[in-house]
């Protein structure tokens, strides 16, 4: 059973960057590692993925060029910095572990969240 634990989010001005931290309790270099985000009042949605190598990335459409999504398999943990922020941006993050990017299936269950707040 993987266990997550996001970190790393906060408040922060339009324009600004956040580095956000998922650690990973158990093994997971032979999986995908993914982010998504859910605001107030709104589904969860898809920001970025990577595959178990780091050879491949995916991202949302509304972050590709701000966002990027990295892992280290030694530390068991993905990262997602954050740059350019927005106020769209502001929902609380989780991550997942998957058998692949684009999975519909997810190995274990979702982390506690971190709140990212972006103020105009």
């Amino acid at each position: 059973q993987v266990h997550l634990v996001e970190s790393g989010g906060g408040l922060v001005q339009a324009g600004g960057s956040l580095r956000l931290s998922c650690a990973a309790s158990g093994r997971t270099s032979t999986y995908a590692m993914r982010w998504f985000r859910q605001a107030p009042g709104k589904e969860r949605e898809f920001v970025a993925a990577i595959n178990w190598s780091g050879s491949t990335t995916i991202y949302t459409d509304s972050v590709k060029g701000r966002f990027t999504i990295t892992r280290d398999n030694a530390k068991n943990t993905v990262y997602l910095l954050m740059n350019s922020l927005k106020p769209e941006d502001t929902a609380v993050y989780y991550c997942d572990v998957a058998p692949s990017t684009t999975a519909t299936s997810r190995v274990g269950s979702w982390g506690q969240g971190t709140q990212v707040t972006v103020s105009s």
